[in-house]
């Protein structure tokens, strides 16, 4: 068994650090030190282990082999730490420290910043930090403690709670309507304009069901404007470029006030689902159940 009395413990936070945040002059900012210093502890810590974790050149940083093994449970005894800690602070679990989210764009905007803003309220103690971006995040690379994902979930080896449904509207603009006349039935629609999300598989192609159960499938063959993130489709649609499959979450105001108008509202798109992932552990830390249960009831869940 290895002496711990050799090792200084708080170089693993430092060394976690660096791991997520991808470099030492990152992991400074981050922790409010020097990089020297970061650097120091990074020598000191691999000389009191005796053995090599981290990989440098001019261009980037990586790990060797011990240091992955290293870091990851390195990042599970600062977690099994930071939650006895709070445990012991309070005599209950009331969440503290910091709680990284990962959402989507339009979802985090609209749905988790203002979410997390009324669970500071509720836990003074508590911190957040909000990463938005139409990818896949990769939660244990980047530190984050739970991300949302909407729509089919992909195999990752994480937990999963399902929060609510995902639902999605066909809009346009009311002066894209009055150009291209209302839509009523599937068949036409493919020949319109189209906005495309490009990180979907098939931006183009989607599945509508009436309410005597008749199925069809869209090709919308018209793209005439792609882009990466949801809130630029919105506001090409809003400009009137072209027909829009949204999330309602993202337009339902939008369609309230008439500055989009639902298309072919006899039919309906498929619902999915929206998830809360969250790394597999053998205690859920308090802020990320807190945070899971307040987006079921945001959601609808």
């Amino acid at each position: 068994m290895a002496d711990l009395n050799t090792i200084n413990l708080n170089r693993l936070i430092t060394f976690v650090a660096v791991v997520e945040a991808g470099s030492l002059t990152a992991a400074a900012e981050r922790l409010g030190l020097a990089k020297s210093m970061v650097s120091k502890h990074m020598q000191l810590l691999e000389a009191e282990i005796g053995v090599g974790l981290l990989l440098r050149s001019t261009r980037k940083l990586s790990l060797t082999e011990a240091g992955r093994t290293f870091y990851e449970a390195s990042r599970q005894l600062l977690q099994s730490a930071e939650q006895a800690v709070e445990q012991a602070r309070t005599g209950r679990d009331t969440p503290q420290g910091t709680l990284r989210v990962g959402a989507p764009i339009d979802y985090g905007v609209l749905v988790v910043a203002p979410l997390l803003s009324q669970l500071r309220a509720r836990y003074p103690a508590l911190k957040a930090e909000l990463i938005c971006g139409d990818h896949l995040n990769d939660l244990i690379a980047e530190g984050i403690d739970v991300t949302v994902r909407l729509g089919k979930l992909a195999d990752s080896g994480h937990m999963a709670a399902r929060v609510g449904r995902l639902e999605h509207w066909l809009v346009a603009s009311p002066a894209f309507v009055e150009r291209h006349g209302m839509p009523a039935a599937p068949d036409e629609l493919p020949q319109l304009p189209y906005i495309g999300l490009s990180v979907l598989a098939q931006p183009g192609v989607f599945t509508l069901e009436n309410a005597a159960g008749d199925v069809r499938e869209v090709h919308m063959r018209n793209t005439v404007f792609t882009t990466n993130t949801a809130p630029v489709c919105r506001a090409v649609a809003l400009a009137g470029d072209g027909v829009l499959r949204a999330t309602v979450f993202s337009v339902r105001d939008d369609v309230a006030a008439g500055r989009l108008v639902r298309l072919a509202p006899a039919w309906s798109l498929k619902q999915s689902h929206i998830h809360a992932v969250f790394p597999a552990s053998a205690h859920m830390p308090q802020k990320v159940r807190v945070f899971i249960d307040a987006l079921k009831v945001a959601a609808g869940g």
